[in-house]
Parts: C-alpha cells; structure tokens; sequence
C-alpha cells in the first residue's frame, strides 16, 4: 500500500486548509486510516483516525470541532478538513493505514498504523 498525502502550505490563522491521502496498491474498503503530525523539535503525534467499518472517526483534543476527516471510497481517499488553524497546527502531517479496523484503544497509537506516507508541510503563520 502506498500513501500519498498533499494539499499543505502557508496560510494565516484562522484560516482553513484540506489536506487529501490518497492509498493505492490494494484497494480496502476495511482500512482505518488517520493523520498524525510532527511539529519541529516535537514528537509526532496523533490528529485524528477514521475507520472505514463504521465511519467512526476519533481526534485529539486540540483539533476537535476545528478538524474533520472524511473518507471518498471510490477513490480510496481521506480528507483532513482543518478550519481555524493556528500556529500551534504548523507540522508535518503524515497520513497512515493500515488494512484492519482498529479497535478504539488502538485508534491513536502510531505503533498500529502499517503504512505511512512522506508527509506535507503545513505552516501558519501571518
């Protein structure tokens, strides 16, 4: 499987960007694929996760209400809807897969994701 995210770059806060992953190589319509991120001199962490079997969608507390994800199964895509950014959100955002659905507990660790793609930049700042 492999990811390709795009859609990042400069904008101002309070401004709104959307990032696309699309996966190729094996079509599933069972992945739970999610976005993690990596701020300079921080760890990478999660951002939120949306698991094909139910829709269900799971997001860290900082970008809940602001950040949405979706899923196009047709084209074997995610979206990553973010509204509101501030400076805090500039980082490297990574899309992730992997072909299980996973269970909730599991839904944020990166341990579980299989797949990772190269990452695009995003930057907030005026």
């Amino acid at each position: 499987v492999q990811l390709q995210a795009s859609g990042g770059g400069l904008v101002q806060p309070g401004a709104s960007l959307r990032l696309s992953c699309a996966a190729s190589g094996r079509a599933s319509t069972s992945y739970t694929m999610g976005w993690f991120r990596q701020a300079p001199g921080k760890e990478r962490e999660f951002v939120g996760t949306f698991r094909a079997g139910d829709r269900k969608t799971l997001y860290r507390g900082s970008v809940k209400g602001r950040f949405f994800i979706s899923r196009d199964n047709a084209k074997n895509e995610i979206y990553l809807q973010m509204n509101t950014l501030n400076p805090e959100d500039t980082a490297i955002y990574y899309c992730a897969a992997t072909l299980r659905n996973l269970i909730v507990s599991a839904m944020s660790s990166e341990s579980q994701y299989d797949y990772w793609g190269p990452g695009t930049l995003v930057t907030v700042s005026s």
